[in-house]
Order: C-alpha cells, then sequence, then structure tokens
C-alpha cells in the first residue's frame, strides 16, 4: 500500500509532515510519497538519516496557502502538491491521500480530480469527536456550509456506514443535531430531514444535543457543515481548556503536585483519549477515493496518525462500503 502525503499541507508543513511521516514509515505496514518540492523534502528527510524503507519524494512545485481562495488557487495551480496527490489517487498510483492543508482546496481537488461517488449530491467531513470508546462520528464538519435535506440524509447513510465498516458497528445509532430532542424542534430544515430519516432503515434515534455526543448516546451524528464545524471547534477548544486547567491546579500546592505524580499515568490516558493529534485525520466520504483531512495545526504525532488512518480506511474497504451504500 502506498499512501500520498501533501507535505506542503498545514500550519506546520514541510517539518511536522516529514518528521510524521519518517514515524508512519517505522510503525506502519505501508509505503509513504511525499508530494512537494524535492529539494525541500530532501532537506527535511536529511534530518532522519538512515531513513525507514517505504519513503519516497514525488516532485510538486506549487502549493496552496492556507489563506488562498481554495478554488481559484485549484484550478490555477495544476502542479500543487494537493492536486498532484489526488491525480496519483486518481490513476490507481496510491492508495489514498492524507493533507492538512486548506480545507477548501482538499474539498475542491478531490471533486475536480476524483469526482463523487454514483448518487451523492455532496461529499461530507466526518470528524470523530470524544466521547464513547470509538468516539462519535460527526458530519458534515465543514465542507458544505448550506445543505438540502438530501445531503444530510446520505450523510447519515455514508456516516453509518464508516462506523460499520472501520469500527465493526452492527447497528450505529444515528442523530440529528438539534435544538431539542422534541420531534418538532429546530428549523425547516432540520424538521424536513428528521422525517426522512425516519423513514429509511438506518438506526436513527431521533434529535440529539450537544449534551448527548460526550455522554456516548449516539454514533454518528448529522448536521449542516456550518454547525457541525462549530461544533467541532467548540469541543477541541474546550478539550484544551480543560486539559491546560488541571495541570494549572495540579501545580498550586505539593499535595496536588505529589497526587499528580501518582496518577501520572492516568492524566495521560485520559489525555489521549481527548487529544485530536490521536485520531490523526478525518475522512472525506463521498468522493471516488480514500482521503483524509488532518488539522490544519497537526504535528508529527498527528501526521502519523492521520496516515495510519488511511491506512485502516484502505485495509477496511470504507470506499466499496460506501459505493455499495443506499443514496436515498
Amino acid at each position: 500500500m502506498l499512501i500520498a502525503l501533501d507535505a506542503m499541507g498545514g500550519d506546520r508543513a514541510p517539518h511536522e509532515a516529514v518528521a510524521g511521516a519518517v514515524q508512519a514509515a517505522r510503525r506502519l505496514d505501508c509505503a509513504i510519497a511525499l508530494v512537494g518540492p524535492r529539494p525541500l523534502l530532501e532537506a527535511e528527510l536529511a534530518r532522519y538519516e538512515p531513513l525507514p524503507s517505504g519513503l519516497q519524494i514525488i516532485e510538486a512545485s506549487q502549493n496552496v496557502e492556507m489563506d488562498e481562495s481554495s478554488a481559484r488557487a485549484v484550478r490555477k495551480k495544476r502542479d500543487a502538491s494537493i492536486n498532484v496527490a489526488m491525480r496519483l489517487l486518481k490513476e490507481g498510483e496510491v492508495s489514498a491521500v492524507v493533507s492538512a492543508g486548506n480545507t477548501g482546496a482538499v474539498v475542491t481537488s478531490a471533486l475536480l480530480n476524483l469526482g463523487r461517488l454514483p448518487g451523492i449530491h455532496r461529499p461530507a467531513i466526518g470528524a470523530l469527536l470524544p466521547s464513547s470508546e470509538h468516539g462519535a462520528l460527526i458530519l458534515d464538519a465543514g465542507a458544505n456550509a448550506e445543505c438540502k435535506p438530501a445531503y444530510l440524509v446520505q450523510f447519515a447513510h455514508m456516516g453509518s456506514a464508516y462506523m460499520r465498516r472501520m469500527f465493526g458497528m452492527a447497528r450505529p445509532r444515528v442523530g440529528l443535531l438539534n435544538i431539542g430532542e422534541e420531534e418538532n424542534k429546530g428549523n425547516e430544515l432540520a424538521r424536513e430531514v428528521y422525517q426522512k430519516l425516519r423513514r429509511t432503515h438506518l438506526n436513527f434515534i431521533g434529535n440529539v444535543e450537544g449534551k448527548d455526543i460526550a455522554r456516548g448516546a449516539v454514533d454518528v451524528v448529522v448536521t449542516d457543515g456550518f454547525t457541525g464545524n462549530i461544533a467541532v471547534k467548540v469541543s477541541e477548544a474546550s478539550v484544551m481548556f480543560v486539559v491546560d486547567l488541571i495541570r494549572d491546579v495540579l501545580t498550586t500546592r505539593l499535595q496536588y503536585k505529589l497526587a499528580a505524580i501518582a496518577l501520572r499515568q492516568a492524566f495521560y490516558d485520559v489525555r489521549q483519549r481527548l487529544d485530536y493529534s490521536e485520531y490523526g485525520g478525518v475522512p472525506l466520504l463521498g468522493v471516488k477515493g480514500v482521503v483524509i483531512v488532518a488539522h490544519g495545526r497537526s504535528d508529527a504525532n498527528a501526521f502519523k496518525n492521520a496516515l495510519r488512518s488511511a491506512e485502516e480506511a484502505v485495509t477496511a474497504g470504507i470506499l466499496e462500503e460506501l459505493a455499495e451504500t443506499p443514496k436515498k
């Protein structure tokens, strides 16, 4: 298996991207193609000699910056690293693409180069939020700010298929994110989607609120990309705030410091459960290929885990599962 990594994507690329690729090459059962300017990537790789086997560089002379207009840049910069990586996937040269770059550019490049799966209206980004053992998959997490009811129904089908194949869930619980649990709650979009989801074969449990996600009451959370993106970022910020607060409090008194030493491993385990970098990346579902979108702030550990996520998605046959999923 060969996975293409957009080595120029992300706030800390290419240094952290290359470091993560080296870590992944040492631990995962796959080869990694770093896509970007060869001289720059060779200089980065020189820091880690002797290099593990399975690393290669594929030349790309351009890059889409994080603050660029994604649609215009993707169309204009044909040799951008994200475009080169997507073309490799389309041509079957690689099994998956990982990028922490401009999210709009990743989605646009995937649509232009790969296209949508048959019957899919819009692709969706699925993000795993900390909750149960596997987390809750929320989608859309940012690809579609405005949605029609049919889009959200398809998100529910794709999210359910992803959780079935990736985590072995026979009947993932699907919930519609809303401002209340009652059937008549929410705006017109939410009320119409509720009725449509009731008529599917999915394990639809009704409306869910934000509190239901954190307590593990739902496996797949469906919403529009605007709301989903806010929910994901609030969750990330809340986790960071709590972790930092606990660390600060534990340094205020001697007895707290002694307790922290005794509970160091427990705190480490909890932090791992909550740390977005441990999840690595999130899938872009609905396009003709396995595409993993990593966080823009990804460090080496996050890149390593994003590559792991891509390997697991390919091995699990998630693309085949999505292709067979009902679209209505």
